[in-house]
């Protein structure tokens, strides 16, 4: 019996008041849903603030790699992470169909 392969994601939010948040996570709706205070887990960084939008996702096979990532991204300026966020890189468009806002 094989284990399933999981994919991990590092994904930038652009929170409510313009700022920007950068993780990884396995599954992007309980992230959000987290962040968002539905249910516990979420970021520090969402105390007093909400998430808005999903605004870049790229995918790796592994949590080291993912990490690495992370990492890299947390150290750019704003100015450069919104560059990243025009690239080819982006594959935030192939989770536009996760219906990652709160349900009313």
């Amino acid at each position: 019996m094989h284990k399933k392969q999981e994919i991990w994601l590092v994904y930038i939010i652009k929170a409510c008041d313009n700022t920007l948040y950068t993780g990884i996570t396995t599954n992007l709706r309980r992230r959000w849903r987290q962040h968002s205070g539905e249910i516990k887990g979420g970021a520090r960084f969402f105390n007093g603030r909400k998430p808005s939008s999903l605004v870049f996702v790229e995918t790796f096979s592994d949590r080291s790699s993912a990490s690495v990532r992370e990492a890299e991204i947390k150290k750019l300026s704003r100015q450069q992470k919104d560059i990243l966020l025009l690239s080819r890189r982006n594959q935030v468009s192939d989770y536009s169909e996760v219906n990652l806002q709160s349900e009313p």
